[in-house]
């Protein structure tokens, strides 16, 4: 989901543009000057208890998210703030120097308030800014992503914002264009200067995805063609386009220098983290009471639990599909085989993305209908093809959601071509993404999943809970919605359907097992897709594609899985508790209603119970 792909991009920036301690550089082994920009608002902690005090605090709030969006002009564009648009965040050492300055000098500021005597929903945005704050040092002095991963680098996705985004006339978004353009020189520059001992794979998707971006140009080129603009603009954006594209390619011929280099000598870097970093990004990304041991512990167990449910489905519709063949004694084989069977049933190659058009408006109409939770009917969800600067990481779908500051900008469901795949991949797609899961998918990342979710973030009153979603809670509502729908009555309570969502349970369970499985236990390839292949009923070209994404991402795989098992168990406890008056509408309104925050934070908020911070 690409809101938080901007917020992981925000990170990675403020990482790309932190102090680099390799001691080659001797230029970055002075002390860190103070932020050249306006420092927070002073805190004023001791009187916090009183309204004067509560006051203090939200202005500090708004002085520093006002800070953080003007320092990071990447972020603030996907978010839809746009007054700085024309400036690039270069990340070289003065600019480094300066965000870890600015986090610490934020973080004390904070800390000056008395967070005990702030009202609930202010102390849940003191925990959200700390955790963010704190993280961003993490990632910049521990975690240290822009030494090692190249992928982070790429100027494509705040220039297609910026072009396709209506928030001002087209000329006057041209020139913002200009200006961005005529600084990624120096920007793919000072990424070289960063960047130390990389991975291969996150080289390989620099190299791929910069080459897409490549196609940002030709977007921007035929646009300003057609464009009312003056001459002096039209030169401008002209020349500066063709500095931009000579930049790229420099960059993405020097990366594939770097590959073949890294290739022959063998002293890439290992994509694996390691249990201590892993737990520690854990930590800050998913902010849950649990570590990421007890969620792997948990994820097997509900493999079990779901396996023994599918195999209940597989029982039931034997007869029908298998009529005149005994079934196999062995569990795995007997749902296997179903699975193999149902799989048969899918739409057209052609057909794929059409399919997912026609199934918005009939999601939309069973959400209304079953009144299951507050909709926009004029933010209707635009399906579009995924732009080749987004491809490659392993997701063949995704939501790009506009941020709070121009929500009425459109939401994009980007679906992946399968005929971008070739003929056997595509196939083995169509396989996974049945006429059952396909539905699943659809619920997951439209609606009611990323996409109402993202509609209700952005009309929280807090800008913190809408800015810095929490991975966790984004996707765990999205599987949640999956099963929520199916419980109310979609499909029909076709058996067919929940065998295919136990296999799509099954895949996010797998999701959390291997993540930790691979990046703390040392698993390999062959066993992880082994296991997805086998354990997980999932297809070749799903499982070969996963293993990329978990050769690319640390933890994020596990956020489906946390956030899910968080809000089923906040959603029976709450039922438990209110018997007869518990209100299924009502809980996702008011659960939706704390914009993207962990869900811990909302189950704080909604039981009147405090939180227990997940980083000490």
């Amino acid at each position: 989901m690409n809101r938080l792909l901007a917020i992981a991009f925000m990170l990675a920036l403020l990482a790309a543009c932190s102090e680099s301690p390799a001691p080659e550089a001797a230029d970055e082994s002075e002390p860190p000057p103070q932020p050249a920009a306006a420092e927070p608002a002073e805190a004023t902690g001791p009187s916090a208890s009183d309204e004067a005090g509560v006051a203090a605090f939200d202005a500090f709030v708004d002085s520093l998210i006002d800070d953080l969006l003007r320092r990071s002009p990447e972020w603030a564009i996907y978010e839809g703030r746009y007054e700085n648009a024309g400036e690039v965040s270069i990340p070289d050492a003065e600019h480094r120097r300066e965000e870890l300055a600015f986090i610490g000098d934020a973080l004390e500021r904070l800390e000056g308030f008395d967070r005990e005597a702030l009202p609930v929903d202010r102390r849940t945005d003191y925990d959200l800014l700390e955790n963010r704050l704190e993280s961003s040092r993490f990632y910049i002095q521990t975690l240290r992503p822009w030494e090692w991963q190249p992928s982070n680098y790429n100027v494509a996705g705040p220039l297609s914002i910026l072009l396709n985004t209506e928030f001002a006339p087209l000329p006057e978004r041209l020139a913002l264009i200009r200006d961005r353009l005529e600084q990624v020189p120096a920007y793919y520059d000072a990424a070289r200067n960063s960047l130390g001992t990389p991975t291969l794979e996150h080289t390989e998707l620099a190299i791929s995805q910069n080459r897409g971006g490549l196609s940002v140009l030709a977007d921007i080129r035929e646009k300003a063609a057609g464009a009312d603009i003056d001459e002096a603009l039209s030169s401008s954006l002209a020349e500066a386009a063709d500095g931009a594209e000579s930049a790229i390619n420099d960059w993405v011929r020097w990366l594939e220098g770097r590959l073949e280099e890294l290739r022959a000598s063998g002293n890439a870097r290992s994509f694996r983290l390691g249990e201590a970093l892993y737990e520690q990004k854990f930590a800050y990304d998913i902010q849950a009471d649990f570590s990421a041991e007890e969620l792997y512990r948990r994820a097997q167990a509900e493999k079990d639990r779901l396996l023994e449910e599918m195999d209940g489905y597989t029982k039931e519709l034997w007869p029908q599909y298998f009529a005149e063949e005994p079934m196999p004694e062995a569990r795995l084989e007997r749902i296997g085989r179903m699975i193999d069977r149902l799989s048969e049933e899918h739409v057209a190659v052609g057909d794929f993305v059409e399919e997912i058009r026609r199934q918005m408006p009939q999601l939309a109409e069973f959400v209304r209908q079953n009144d299951l939770l507050d909709q926009d009917p004029d933010k209707p969800l635009v399906v579009r093809e995924t732009p080749e600067y987004m491809r490659g990481t392993g997701a063949i779908a995704s939501v790009s959601a506009p941020g709070p500051f121009n929500p009425e900008a459109e939401t994009y469901y980007n679906v992946t071509p399968l005929e971008t795949y070739g003929e056997e991949q595509a196939a083995s797609y169509l396989r996974e993404y049945n006429d059952w899961m396909l539905q699943i998918l659809n619920i997951h990342e439209g609606i009611p999943g990323h996409y109402t979710q993202l509609l209700h973030a952005n009309k929280s009153p807090s800008l913190v809970k809408s800015l810095f979603g929490n991975g966790a809670m984004v996707e765990g509502w999205a599987v949640y919605s999956e099963r929520m729908m199916l419980e109310e009555g979609w499909g029909d309570h076709e058996p067919e359907l929940w065998l295919m969502h136990g296999k799509w349970l099954l895949r996010v369970t797998h999701n959390a097992i291997l993540d930790h499985a691979v990046h703390v236990r040392g698993m390999e390839r062959d066993e992880a897709v082994r296991m997805m292949q086998e354990e997980a009923f999932q297809e070749t070209s799903e499982a070969t594609q996963k293993w990329r994404r978990l050769t690319l991402s640390q933890v994020q795989l596990t956020s489906y899985y946390a956030g899910y098992a968080a809000i089923m168990d906040l959603r029976e406890r709450l039922r438990a508790e209110q018997g007869d008056e518990f209100d299924l509408k009502a809980f996702h309104n008011q659960f939706l209603s704390y914009g993207s925050s962990p869900v811990d934070t909302i189950s704080a908020l909604m039981t009147g119970e405090e939180q227990t911070s997940a980083v000490d």
